[in-house]
């Protein structure tokens, strides 16, 4: 388990110079959760927490990190595997993302190594990269990529429950669990609102905003970019980046996949004109 505080490519000025971030490495976690390091909780400068860990609704979420319900048919998103023609099933598939070593730690991030490990078997190997940047003294930003490589010796691919018949479900990879309040929180990006106008399409950026704080997502790369928002706010309030929307991602034996969000984490709410603002300074850091 480790802390990240933020930094400004100087001697750190804010007077709240607490750390903004907690990664656990190693969780404690049932089979079925599909264990995996994970970023909770997340704070604003100000400490508002925007991250929830295990809600009552979905358990298997975990605040900030990478899940995939269907890598080769091993599922490391937790839970339940949507299966086609019969929809959300209790498998014994679950894999587990494995904690091998940080290959550089520093008070404001990390490279880490994990592996993919399933049915006894490593499917992946992952490089992660996480940084945390101060921007102003009421935002930082959380610059998370990660890249996924086949170690087998065949080809894999990773699905949805999309990709297997369920429209509209394209989750998986880069996942944000924020913070469930009385209120729906507000989606937009720089041309459209609501959830409904959002989920599924591409966009720069995206920003989700609550009670006291906005998150201000992006894809931080030309192929990052190319990959639709999975975002829910009715029923729990998330975002995410779906690695395969109507097809599966192919990912042949040596390859990999690469993929860098940054989130720009804000005290109040933001317009539309200062979100845009804050990621662009975030992506150019």
């Amino acid at each position: 388990m480790r802390t990240l505080g933020r930094h400004r490519g100087s001697p750190r000025t804010h007077p709240k110079s607490g750390p903004v971030a907690r990664y656990v490495t190693r969780p404690e976690l049932p089979e079925r959760l599909s264990p995996r390091p994970y970023l909770h909780p997340v704070t604003t400068l100000a400490g508002t927490a925007v991250t929830e860990l295990s809600p009552v609704d979905h358990t298997h979420h975990l605040g900030v990190g990478v899940a995939v319900p269907d890598v080769e048919g091993h599922n490391f998103w937790g839970g339940r595997t949507y299966v086609r023609d019969q929809g959300p099933t209790e498998l014994d598939n679950h894999g587990a993302q494995r904690h091998s070593a940080f290959q550089l730690r520093d008070p404001d991030g990390f490279v880490e190594e994990l592996r993919w490990m399933a049915a006894g078997a490593e499917l992946l190997r992952e490089r992660r990269t996480v940084a945390a940047t101060e921007l102003t003294d009421t935002a930082w930003a959380l610059d998370f990529t990660f890249s996924l490589t086949n170690v087998t010796p065949t080809p894999l691919s990773i699905g949805s429950p999309a990709t297997n018949g369920r429209p509209g479900a394209a989750y998986g990879g880069f996942f944000w669990r924020a913070r469930k309040e009385a209120e729906t929180p507000q989606v937009f990006t720089a041309d459209r609102e609501g959830e409904p106008e959002i989920h599924g399409t591409r966009a720069d950026w995206l920003a989700l905003a609550g009670t006291g704080w906005t998150l201000v997502f992006a894809g931080a790369t030309d192929r990052s970019r190319q990959d639709p928002w999975f975002v829910r706010t009715a029923e729990y309030p998330g975002v995410g980046a779906s690695l395969a929307s109507a097809e599966r991602l192919p990912i042949p034996p040596g390859d990999t996949v690469v993929r860098r969000v940054v989130t720009v984490v804000a005290d109040g709410r933001l317009d539309p004109g200062e979100a845009s603002v804050l990621v662009r300074k975030a992506v150019s850091q």
